[in-house]
């Protein structure tokens, strides 16, 4: 009877170990994970030099974006070159040069691990025709090398806020001669991992 009863109980050792790792399994799909979305918008100063000049110009503006997004699930190092023509130049300093566009999206949901590292390395463009064209070519500052005559200041760091599509935080580059402000917006979307 004895020899029964402890045979049944091993036989019902490794259907107990089989129900272990589908319970971690279930566990872990329920884990809450993040994938991140920058967005961008462009935007004067209102003192700016196209806006006192050149009020209702045409111009073309490009950026240099350097991203750093790694996990154990997904990886990503680069520079995105976004370029945006034909913007017209508002009327005034409260309407955006370019409106808040996508500039890049994770497709694999991942775990929290803090946030991409974005900066805004150059902006360049022009506004205008003729004699009245303004050329606008801002890079950041190197250690070792003259400053820059139109410096760009990266990472300064804005306000949470949310919009439609969600919770965000915001960082600025902002040229010193040029007046202009690139904003980066970081929304950290929640996913199952």
């Amino acid at each position: 009877m004895r020899f029964r009863t402890l045979c049944r109980l091993l036989a019902l050792v490794p259907v107990a170990l089989g129900f272990a790792p589908l319970g971690q399994a279930l566990g872990a799909a329920a884990e809450l994970g993040v994938r991140h979305r920058i967005d961008v918008v462009v935007s004067t100063e209102p003192d700016a030099p196209i806006l006192s000049r050149l009020k209702g110009a045409k111009g073309e503006l490009s950026l240099t974006v350097r991203l750093s997004a790694n996990s154990k699930e997904s990886k990503f190092f680069g520079m995105l070159r976004p370029s945006f023509p034909d913007i017209t130049i508002p009327d005034g300093p409260g309407k955006p040069l370019v409106q808040q566009t996508k500039l890049w999206e994770e497709d694999v949901c991942h775990q929290r691990r803090g946030l991409p590292k974005v900066t805004v390395t150059q902006l360049g463009g022009h506004f205008g025709e003729g004699e009245g064209r303004i050329e606008i070519s801002a890079i950041n500052r190197h250690i070792g090398v003259l400053v820059p005559p139109d410096e760009l200041t990266p990472g300064i760091k804005l306000d949470p806020g949310s919009d439609s599509f969600g919770v965000f935080l915001a960082f600025r580059a902002q040229t010193r001669n040029s007046r202009l402000n690139v904003d980066l917006k970081i929304y950290p979307i929640d996913c199952f991992l």
